[in-house]
């Protein structure tokens, strides 16, 4: 070895260190390359007023009076929301606070147990291999495809024979499952799991039920919590077959509003204040369930 010449093991660590600078050069390239610019805020800013906007008009409008539709639109909210809200509440053709609980049990009940089915078979058909899996799959899925109104007329029999008509679990029993949890939780499970674990567990003695509740269950908060929400949203907003199946005296909270639109003068400052009412419960549980839920879905995508 020459006079001045570094040793080989100095060469190799310089080799070394000169690589990992390059990295972290190229990945703050690749940050900076990734943040956001102006045209990407300004998409943003445009998708989140156009999806607060009618939400914000029903408020102007519930705010008002019978005469605020007969002239220009009014951009600054009314004083009388508090009066036609309580309007809403009293009247006694809308039977507002039953309306609310039917709501709210039925929407939590189905939401439950659509997250719970559509746990099991999306399992099942993620991680089982059996005759028929995939096939059966296939026409789960496609029942997605058939509409809801040609299910109406046999259903209302159907309930109608069991003395049914007119009670909520009439609109709870039908909606206990979804194909699209089903295909949802099938699609995750499938990503979110990887068959090494599952082996392990077998091969540490976990039988399948307990190896589903430690690493199925597990796995899938963050879609379960997805597809509770969305299940929640869903049920709650529901009209058609509610506003078939039950009667005026036990109504869910969309087919009592729609009572305030039966009159021969409609009063739209008191329908979109109702209208109003019934959203305040579905903000509220965003506001609250929106950090866990953003936080359970960010935990289910970090890999590694």
């Amino acid at each position: 070895m020459s006079i001045g010449t570094p040793p080989p093991l100095a060469i190799a660590e310089s080799g070394i260190a000169n690589a990992r600078a390059r990295r972290r050069g190229a990945k703050a390239i690749r940050i900076r390359g990734t943040r956001p610019g102006f045209w990407a805020y300004a998409t943003l800013g445009v998708v989140f007023l156009s999806a607060v906007f009618p939400l914000y008009w029903s408020f102007i409008i519930g705010s008002g009076d019978a005469t605020t539709l007969r002239g220009d639109f009014p951009w600054v909210p009314g004083g009388n929301f508090i009066d036609n809200a309580l309007s809403v509440v009293t009247n006694p053709a809308v039977n507002f606070w039953p309306a609310l609980w039917n709501s709210i049990y039925s929407s939590f009940i189905i939401a439950s147990a659509v997250v719970i089915t559509s746990t099991l078979a999306g399992w099942a058909f993620a991680k089982l291999r059996f005759l028929g899996g995939p096939a059966l799959l296939v026409f789960v899925v496609a029942t997605m495809a058939v509409p809801q109104q040609l299910g109406v007329v046999p259903l209302y029999i159907l309930f109608a024979d069991l003395g049914w008509t007119g009670e909520i679990g009439a609109i709870i029993i039908p909606a206990l499952t979804s194909a699209f949890g089903v295909f949802w939780m099938t699609q995750y499970l499938q990503q979110a799991v990887p068959d090494e674990l599952i082996e392990a567990a077998r091969v540490d003695g976990a039988s399948m039920i307990r190896t589903f509740w430690t690493v199925g269950v597990t796995a899938a908060r963050p879609a379960a919590a997805m597809l509770f929400l969305f299940t929640f949203v869903g049920a709650w907003n529901n009209f058609f077959w509610p506003f078939i199946v039950l009667d005026r005296q036990n109504p869910t909270l969309p087919v009592a509003l729609s009572l305030l639109q039966s009159n021969y003068f409609v009063d739209y400052s008191i329908v979109l204040a109702g209208v109003v009412l019934a959203t305040i419960p579905l903000l509220l549980l965003f506001i609250f369930a929106g950090k866990q839920l953003v936080s359970g879905i960010m935990a289910g995508a970090v890999k590694g």
